[in-house]
């Protein structure tokens, strides 16, 4: 089946246990900026999210997706997800790994059979990230 429409963005939500770390990685360290914040009865966000050109990231508390469906309790414990972004050049990637020194590496960076160099560290939810830039 063949497909006619097309996609302009992905926005993904992580699910973490605190959002301000996550937040905060992405707008002190890359320069993203913050887009949404919601706070919950206490004043800790719940909800928040931060934007650099098309790419979004949001991140949302379990327990606030506890409080709104308490039957996504299965799907959401221990879940991560890895996110891949691609950069244009060397040059930027070089930026993002000054940027992003002292989080903790995954796979540092390497030169992959398909023509990128990359990049894995850990977000502060426990997500890995991967930066990427066409080697030549």
């Amino acid at each position: 089946m063949s497909s006619t429409f097309s996609v302009t963005s992905l926005a993904p939500v992580l699910i973490v246990d605190a959002v301000e770390p996550g937040i905060a990685f992405w707008s002190e360290r890359l320069g993203f900026a913050k887009e949404n914040e919601v706070p919950g009865p206490d004043g800790k966000l719940i909800f928040a999210s931060v934007k650099k050109g098309s790419v979004e990231i949001m991140y949302q508390t379990r327990a606030s997706v506890l409080a709104d469906d308490p039957s996504q309790a299965s799907t959401i414990e221990g879940h991560s997800v890895g996110l891949f972004i691609t950069v244009p050049s060397l040059a930027d990637l070089d930026a993002i790994e000054a940027c992003v020194r002292g989080a903790p590496v995954v796979k540092a960076r390497h030169e992959t059979f398909y023509g990128m160099t990359e990049i894995y560290v850990r977000e502060p939810g426990g997500n890995v990230v991967g930066f990427a830039a066409p080697t030549k």
